[in-house]
């Protein structure tokens, strides 16, 4: 589909640490039209870059993202697999990453992860981040937590917001629509129900799916006219869609 959009998943995710500079630098030297992010808080109240609750999958340390000062976690290793340069790297603060994508056209995708602890707050002061850096033009807003979701359509109602789903759990153009949301974030399996993407197109809502990483997920996007992959493999998605397969 032309103009189909990708966006790398936590970043250049197949080629560098998840979620860390170096990811993000990788997918804008890539070409990705975009990038998703998970953002937590710190016992000090600092918003860190990071998907899971813990730092024990991603880091050499052990303990619950809430439990760390910022200082901290700083000091863990979030190079863990060693799987690109530098061997050693830290987790990135949200000012960091905006720093860095300023200079660039990427729209940031910011995913609040206030499902399993809700960090109180977190969504005036991400906002109020995202406007010192003067990026609010370029950054989409998501949650599984439908309740962030209308904190930051309440507390900046021009903000660009977008419902997960995913797990089984289906959420629908209507719901998008009562929390004035945009735009859906299906997992990608949810494309096989295709009412989802018929009533999300009637009701003008965008429609942006994740994690594709198969040749077949990504013809299914096109074929039902998906506005944006979320992909692992950012170098992938844009050698198919350059060939129009």
């Amino acid at each position: 589909m032309a103009g189909m959009k990708i966006w790398g998943h936590r970043g250049a995710y197949s080629s560098a640490p998840e979620n860390t500079l170096s990811a993000f630098q990788l997918a804008a030297q890539m070409g990705a039209d975009g990038v998703e992010l998970d953002i937590q808080l710190t016992r000090d109240g600092e918003i860190v870059v990071i998907h899971d609750e813990t730092v024990d999958r991603t880091s050499n340390g052990q303990g619950w993202v809430k439990d760390f000062t910022l200082s901290e976690i700083k000091k863990l290793n979030f190079n863990k697999r060693g799987i690109a340069e530098p061997l050693h790297m830290e987790v990135p603060t949200l000012a960091e990453v905006l720093e860095l994508l300023k200079p660039t056209s990427l729209t940031v995708n910011i995913e609040l992860k206030t499902g399993v602890v809700y960090y109180e707050g977190i969504e005036r002061q991400a906002l109020q981040l995202v406007d010192q850096y003067g990026m609010a033009d370029r950054v989409v807003w998501s949650s599984f937590n439908h309740y962030s979701v209308q904190k930051i359509k309440q507390l900046e109602p021009s903000a660009g917001t977008a419902l997960l789903c995913g797990g089984g759990i289906l959420v629908t153009g209507e719901q998008c629509e009562k929390v004035g949301a945009e735009a859906l974030h299906p997992h990608v399996k949810m494309l096989r129900y295709p009412a989802l993407a018929e009533d999300c197109r009637k009701r003008g809502i965008l429609i942006r799916t994740w994690t594709v990483n198969s040749d077949e997920e990504l013809e299914l996007a096109m074929n039902l006219g998906v506005d944006t992959v979320i992909v692992n493999r950012i170098d992938w998605a844009k050698g198919v869609l350059a060939h129009g397969n």
